[in-house]
């Protein structure tokens, strides 16, 4: 199961991040890589038969169109009036032996696996990230020639899937944008097959078709990462503004003209002024990575404290989450989920194992920091009711 580290060595790295990312797409064979899927056919099989996933997070396409929903399901109403679409299993695999592409939206939600691996590359790209699972039977495009909003890693699962791609013809276009990119013209710039392990990364805006023509089926999984632009950045600094008087300020809707000029004259400066800082991107990203909620999770049957047992097992559903540390004051502090903890220094090698995103149990913990089990379990029944970390493994 991929961790941070192991994404930074699968992807290359400080060079990926400073020289691929939202640059040019880059293929990375399996080589001698752990080419163990992620996904397996049994768990796409229980996850389709066990969970009501109705479309659009479930749904079947063929050439660009999304196939209709009562053509592989059939509707179904419980005793309390509820409706689902139930999968026909039969049908679901005809449409798909006839060409149609399987697509599951959001699959680390309902995969741990996945999750862990998705956390993992949020924690290696410092961009949220969300997964979807792609299966495909036959050469039949799925989706036709596209190009997606977002930035991509792939990584390819089962059987193999071939890749056409072509460059950009608007530069990093939006879903919300004022214009549509043209379609490309011409031949592809690249033309490759991925097998099991390999991963291709695609920044957003490129085109792309993608066939399972290799006489074998396909499942790979895309892990999306949700585009940070100059418009995200612009809509933070929109509430961090707000300490200003001049952008508190009312609009002049009924001044004069020099009223009126004195006012933008204001809100410009402000604006320039924190822009004009060259940490502002430092400190956003900063901002949104303790703010950010990852993937939040119960933990029962421990509704209002852990207990003091060893065999408790936990992991951190913030991804981004920091520990800065105060040497004067001797305390550390977690900011994580929109919350900042404070904490003996000695806390910090039980906080910093929690940040590597990897499953420890208490007694790990505490035996890591020198400390008391029924200290560690009250620190990280703050962490729990702060939303930041969840049990992921209760004693029998």
């Amino acid at each position: 199961m991929p961790d941070a580290a192991s994404w930074a060595v699968r992807l290359g790295g400080d060079q990926f991040l400073a020289q691929v990312l939202h640059r040019s797409y880059a293929v990375f064979p399996a080589g001698g890589a752990d080419a163990e899927p992620l996904l397996p056919w049994d768990d796409l099989n229980a996850i389709l038969a066990t969970h009501r996933l109705d479309a659009p997070r479930l749904r079947l396409s063929k050439d660009g169109q999304t196939v209709p929903v009562g053509r592989y399901s059939t509707p179904t109403t419980n005793r309390r009036g509820v409706t689902w679409n139930r999968l026909h299993p039969a049908e679901l695999h005809a449409q798909l032996a006839d060409g149609a592409s399987l697509v599951v939206d959001a699959i680390d939600e309902i995969h741990p696996p996945i999750r862990a691996a998705a956390d993992a590359l949020e924690r290696f790209t410092g961009t949220p990230v969300q997964t979807n699972a792609y299966a495909s039977w036959t050469e039949e495009s799925g989706f036709g020639r596209h190009w997606d909003d977002h930035a991509v890693v792939v990584v390819q699962q089962y059987g193999a899937k071939r890749w056409q791609l072509w460059e950009p013809t608007r530069p990093v276009p939006t879903f919300r944008d004022v214009e549509s990119p043209e379609e490309p013209e011409g031949d592809p710039v690249a033309d490759f097959v991925l097998h099991p392990g390999d991963v291709l990364y695609l920044p957003r805006g490129w085109w792309h078709s993608v066939t399972a023509d290799q006489g074998t089926e396909s499942l790979h999984l895309t892990f999306g990462l949700v585009a940070q632009t100059g418009a995200t950045l612009l809509g933070w600094l929109v509430d961090e503004l707000h300490e200003s008087a001049a952008v508190r300020a009312d609009l002049p809707l009924h001044g004069s003209v020099t009223e009126k000029a004195a006012y933008l004259g204001a809100l410009r400066t402000a604006v320039i002024t924190a822009l004009s800082d060259p940490g502002l991107i430092d400190h956003w990203a900063r901002s949104t990575g303790t703010t950010h909620f990852g993937r939040p999770a119960p933990s029962l049957p421990y509704v209002d404290a852990l207990p003091t047992d060893r065999e408790i097992e936990v992991r951190i559903t913030a991804p981004r989450a920091s520990l800065t540390a105060d040497p004067e004051a001797r305390t550390v502090t977690l900011s994580a989920a929109g919350t900042a903890w404070d904490f003996a220094e000695r806390a910090a090698p039980a906080l910093k194992i929690l940040l590597t995103g990897e499953t420890a149990s208490l007694g790990e913990l505490a035996d890591a920091a020198g400390l008391e089990v029924k200290d560690v379990a009250g620190l990280l029944t703050a962490l729990l009711r702060g939303q930041a970390l969840a049990v992921v493994k209760a004693p029998r």
